[in-house]
């Protein structure tokens, strides 16, 4: 099976947040446990670099828009790794190959009759003396009345067109700005509606999609397609290939959702493979990514696609709602957020993924807390998995001098095992990853108990050989346990595979286990709680600055 996973591309004009990592973080776990299943994977995405929000950042800085791009990109692709992400391909939207893909998907669509060209009013600043790109221009949102950006209104995730923005102002000045008329190119994304249909009633029928996609999308459908400009007066960006209208750049919505195909290319151009496995009608994609990227994945992208006859529609659409902060709305503007590489300096990355994915948003907005942030850590990763492991290996250490012994493997627990790889692999592949991993929590906690019955510490010296049987049974579960964990916590399970020399992570029971334990380091460190006073009080100072 060839699986494709893509997550969302981030704009490169500021450090990411614990929203972003939430709404990314699935496309790892997928990738990881596919790859251990012996699937075929490819795992892309990248930084945005041509949107309106980097021109918009550089302008405020007074630094050239490609300095913004550089800063931000090297400092994702950096979170991204200290984060474990194991991206085959992580590229960016001003590469060559990209303006190049971007085009000729354009030129295809032209050809296929699903591009046209339309003579149209424009908001156009007569202040600045330029038409305004879409994020140029705020106002009022005239379907929910709350304040909205020319393309998107994210309280209600409405689709706009600058124009009908109520109470309009220019970014740039703060002036009204009027409308000219110009002309640009327009997507026939109407011609797709009856398709869409098709396809989403297929998503819904199979559960495919997560139900904030299906509902939104149904949404846009029952209020029918409308043809979409394709291209925008923008100062960067992919160039129009047509002659005469090089000026004009291809609009980002469009572009960007590109980048999934540009980034496989890209990847079969540096290991010289071929991605045409993973864009054909048997191919199986996942689509990761927050709810306010719903209507780009699950309309623009496979119009797109429909259109230019790539034959590989999404397959599932793994769409979170939002984080909140201490019970407040994340605010990037406000400075109301935990910046990732902030968070990174002081806490470990399977600290972050644990919570993360355990508090996800995916089926409604889930809240991060300092205090939960803590105790999960403290209670769960540490007081729970890390408990167990270590008790078991300091056992051997102490009593069988390092020396794992031979024994029995208790047949109850080998059996819940595999069931576990079972159940917890169903719920990867439908993206209940929350699920998942509470599901082999709640094993860990057995194991506990398992333990704390058989007293290994008495049985040493009153029943030595069930002792070993204990023991043995323990570390098939340790063992286990860090492969089983691996698309979650990959920074533990590799200290495990380290000390227990298991040779690859695989989606099956491992039944053999080490003769001897190499050097034991703990998985976790305890988080002194004080640390959730000071992360609060810098949280609220330095979103006064």
């Amino acid at each position: 099976m060839s699986i494709l996973i893509g997550g969302a591309w981030p704009y490169a004009n500021g450090s990411l947040h614990i929203g972003h990592i939430a709404s990314l973080l699935p496309g790892d776990i997928l990738a990881r446990y596919y790859r251990a299943k012996g699937e075929k994977v490819l795992y892309v995405s990248g930084s945005d670099v041509n949107g309106t929000p980097i021109f918009l950042k550089a302008k405020q800085e007074g630094v050239a828009h490609k300095e913004i791009a550089d800063k931000y990109h090297e400092e994702f692709s950096e979170c991204f790794r200290k984060l474990g992400f194991t991206y085959d391909c992580y590229t960016r939207t001003d590469t060559a190959l990209h303006h190049e893909i971007v085009q000729d998907l354009f030129l295809t669509l032209l050809k296929n009759g699903f591009i046209y060209k339309k003579e149209v009013e424009q908001v156009y600043c007569f202040t600045c003396n330029q038409f305004l790109p879409d994020r140029f221009v705020e106002g009022i949102c005239p379907n929910c009345g709350n304040e909205a950006r020319g393309d998107q209104c994210d309280h209600c995730s409405q689709i706009l067109d600058p124009l009908d923005l109520l109470e309009k102002s220019c970014k740039i000045c703060g002036d009204s700005p009027s409308s000219k008329k110009t002309e640009h190119f327009y997507f026939r994304l109407s011609a797709f509606q009856a398709k869409l249909e098709e396809y989403v009633e297929f998503a819904k029928r199979h559960k495919l999609w997560r139900a904030n996609a299906i509902q939104l999308t149904e949404r846009y459908l029952k209020e029918g397609l409308h043809d979409r400009p394709v291209s925008r007066d923008l100062p960067i960006g992919v160039p129009v290939p047509v002659k005469g209208y090089e000026e004009k750049k291809i609009y980002v919505w469009i572009e960007a959702v590109a980048g999934y195909f540009s980034a496989s290319k890209k990847w079969a151009k540096d290991f010289n493979q071929s991605d045409a496995d993973f864009w054909n009608k048997h191919s199986t994609s996942y689509y990761i990514h927050g709810k306010d990227n719903i209507p780009f994945h699950s309309i623009i992208w496979p119009s797109i696609i429909m259109g230019a006859g790539l034959n590989s529609l999404p397959t599932h659409i793994v769409s979170n709602e939002y984080v909140t902060l201490e019970k407040r709305k994340l605010s990037t503007s406000k400075n109301w957020a935990v910046w990732v590489p902030d968070l990174l300096k002081n806490y470990e990355p399977d600290s972050i993924r644990y919570f993360l994915t355990i508090n996800a948003p995916e089926n409604r907005d889930s809240d991060f807390s300092w205090r939960e942030f803590v105790y999960s850590h403290n209670g769960e990763l540490l007081g729970a998995y890390g408990n167990f492991v270590n008790r078991t290996l300091k056992f051997i250490e102490k009593s069988y001098e390092g020396q794992v012994p031979k024994g029995n493997i208790d047949e109850k627990i080998k059996g819940e095992i595999a069931k576990l790889y079972n159940d917890a692999g169903k719920l990867i592949e439908k993206s209940h990853f929350k699920q998942a991993l509470e599901l082999i929590f709640e094993f860990v906690r057995r194991a506990n108990k398992y333990f704390d019955d058989e007293k290994p510490w008495n049985q040493i010296k009153e029943a030595p050989k069930e002792c070993k049987n204990t023991i043995a049974t323990s570390v098939f579960i340790t063992t286990n346990l860090a492969q089983l964990l691996n698309p979650f916590l990959p920074f533990s399970s590799a200290k495990l595979q380290d000390i227990l020399a298991i040779p690859s992570f695989k989606w099956s029971v491992i039944e053999g286990s080490a003769k001897s334990l190499n050097k034991i380091d703990p998985l976790f460190k305890r988080i002194d709680i004080e640390r959730i006073a000071m992360e609060i009080e810098d949280l609220k100072k330095q979103s006064k600055k």
